[in-house]
C-alpha cells in the first residue's frame, strides 16, 4: 500500500518519533527528547500507521518546502501534473452539494480542525501554485492549525501522488488514452474524513447519484453543524459522536432505508469506540487485508470498501470492479452492446497494477 510521493527531495530522510507523546518530528525539530524515548521512522506514512501524530512545532505533517505560511493565507506548491481548472470542473458536477461552494473559479469550504473551524477560499491564479485564503476573521492564530488546513487541502486534491507513471501507462491503454488527454491534471479528488467517506459509500448504495446527494444533504443539515461567514452558511459533516448516540427512529427524517440507518449508526459506534480508524486500516499493510477489515463491518460490501480505500485511504490498487459506472464507461468507450463481464474487465485492466483506483476515477469522469 506504499504511495509514491512527488518531490521526495522536499521530505526528510527520516522522521523522529517521540514515544512518550506519540508525535513524529522532522530531524531538525527544535524539541530535544531523551534518546531512549525516540524511535526512527523511514517515512511520514510509517509514523502515522503506527498512530503517531505530526509535531505541532515543526509541522511535520507536510512535506518540507511544499507550502508557505503567510498567516492570512497559505501557499501550496503543486506538481506540474495538476490542473485546478479540471478539478474545479469535476467538483462543479456534484448535484446539490452541501459541504462546499464554488463561485468565480474558487472553492469555499469550512474545515474543522479540533476546536477551530476556519472558512477558506481556495484558488489557483498562478501556475503550479494554489492559494488558501482564510475568510471573515477565521484565520487560525497557531501555525500548526494552518498547517493542518494545508494538509487537508493537499489530501483533498491528492497532491502527494506522482501521476507521471500513470500517464505513461495510459498512453498505450485503449480505455485510458482519451480520458487522460481530455482531463489531464485531474486528481482523484478525495474525502479525507473516514466517517464521511464510509457514510457516503453507504448512502450511495444502489441508488442514483442525484438521490444520493439529496440524502447526504438531509443528513448534514439535520445532524451536522454550520458556521456563518460573510453572509454564507457553511455546513460541516456530522461527527461519529453525533450519529453514534442516535436511533433508527431519529434518522427517520432522512427518509432512508432502515438498514442504511442501522449501518450508519453501527459505523459511528465503531469509530467512537476506536475500533475503526484510518491508522488501523493503513496498518493492515496490505490492500486485501484492509478490504477484509472493512467488509467485516455490517453494511460494507466489496464495492463500498474499495470506494473508501480509493477515495479516503488513497490506496492505489483499490478497485471497485463491480461498479456500475465503471461498467458503463467501459461499454461506452469500447462501443459494446452489453456491459463487460468481470473476466473482460480483468483482462482490460491487466496493465493497471497499482493504478486501478486512478484508472477507475478517470473512467468515471469520462461519463460525468
Amino acid at each position: 500500500m506504499k504511495k509514491n510521493t512527488i518531490y521526495p527531495e522536499w521530505d526528510a530522510p527520516y522522521f523522529t518519533g517521540i514515544a512518550t507523546m506519540k508525535i513524529y518530528c522532522f530531524p531538525w525539530c527544535k524539541g530535544q527528547p531523551k534518546l531512549e524515548n525516540t524511535i526512527q521512522f523511514k517515512s511520514r506514512a510509517e509514523a502515522e500507521q503506527k498512530g503517531y501524530r505530526p509535531c505541532k512545532n515543526c509541522c511535520s505533517g507536510l512535506p518540507h518546502g511544499s507550502w508557505e505560511d503567510n498567516k492570512q493565507e497559505v501557499t501550496l506548491f503543486v506538481p506540474k501534473e495538476f490542473s485546478f481548472a479540471e478539478n474545479l470542473k469535476y467538483l462543479s458536477n456534484a448535484p446539490n452539494e452541501c459541504l462546499f461552494h464554488i463561485k468565480d473559479k474558487r472553492v469555499y469550504k469550512a474545515i474543522p480542525i479540533e476546536q477551530e473551524t476556519p472558512v477558506v477560499e481556495i484558488s489557483a491564479d498562478y501556475e503550479n501554485v494554489m492559494t488558501i485564503r482564510f475568510l471573515g476573521g477565521t484565520t487560525p492564530s497557531r501555525k500548526w492549525v494552518r498547517a493542518a488546513i494545508a494538509r487537508y487541502v493537499r489530501d483533498w486534491f491528492d497532491l502527494d501522488t506522482d501521476l507521471v507513471p500513470f500517464y505513461d501507462l495510459a498512453k498505450t491503454d485503449i480505455l485510458l488514452q482519451k480520458a487522460v488527454d481530455e482531463f489531464h491534471g485531474l486528481r482523484n479528488v478525495g474525502i479525507p474524513d473516514l466517517f464521511e467517506a464510509i457514510c457516503w459509500g453507504i448512502i450511495g448504495q444502489q441508488i442514483n447519484l442525484t438521490f444520493a446527494y439529496t440524502l447526504k444533504r438531509r443528513l448534514v443539515e439535520n445532524f451536522g453543524r454550520h458556521v456563518e461567514c460573510k453572509g454564507e452558511r457553511y455546513w460541516i459533516f456530522p461527527s461519529p459522536h453525533n450519529i453514534a448516540a442516535l436511533t433508527v427512529e431519529d434518522l427517520a427524517v432522512l427518509r432512508m432505508t432502515v438498514k442504511k440507518c442501522e449501518y450508519l449508526i453501527g459505523v459511528a459506534q465503531l469509530m467512537v469506540e476506536g475500533k475503526l480508524t484510518k491508522e488501523r486500516l493503513l496498518d493492515a499493510g496490505d490492500y486485501k487485508k484492509a478490504e477484509k477489515m472493512l467488509t467485516k463491518i455490517r453494511g460494507i460490501g466489496p464495492w463500498t470498501a474499495n470506494y473508501v480505500l480509493m477515495r479516503c485511504l488513497r490506496i492505489p490498487s483499490a478497485f471497485p470492479i463491480d461498479d456500475v459506472g465503471l461498467h458503463n464507461a467501459i461499454k461506452y468507450l469500447r462501443g459494446m452492446e452489453n456491459k463487460p463481464t468481470k473476466e473482460e474487465i480483468l483482462q482490460l485492466s491487466a496493465t493497471w497494477t497499482n493504478w486501478e483506483s486512478y484508472a477507475t476515477f478517470y473512467l468515471w469522469r469520462s461519463l460525468y
